[in-house]
């Protein structure tokens, strides 16, 4: 098999043998369905700032900058598994553990109980 060492970025690519293609399409999938997430993340933080809810000003903005936030990090995070993964599926590696979800988990169940809590 050939090496990707001519793709970017070369760490991914590098190292290890191609793998079948399907699992590198399916890591591909995993990857644009977080990106789909961070931008519902970044859309309902931008829907929260434009339009009035039952919570106080302060309190809607500051959710608001918390889901756009989440969104951000969300899509760099999403980078970072995307390669991390294709990486250790062309080494023979086990897949690495997908950190971010719980926080990103957590700050929605925070973002939801606030919002609940002003009866939306």
């Amino acid at each position: 098999m050939t090496r990707g060492i001519d793709r970017w970025p070369s760490w991914v690519y590098a190292p290890g043998d191609e793998p079948d293609y399907r699992f590198s399409l399916a890591n591909e999938r995993t990857f644009l369905a977080w990106i789909r997430t961070a931008l519902a993340l970044v859309a309902a933080g931008v829907a929260l700032d434009a339009f009035p809810v039952s919570a106080p000003e302060r309190i809607q903005t500051w959710l608001a900058v918390v889901l756009v936030v989440m969104g951000m990090v969300c899509a760099g995070a999403s980078w970072f598994r995307w390669a991390r993964a294709e990486r250790a599926i062309r080494t023979g590696q086990p897949l690495p553990s997908s950190g971010p979800t719980a926080w990103l988990a957590m700050g929605l169940v925070v973002v939801a109980a606030v919002l609940l809590a002003f009866g939306l």
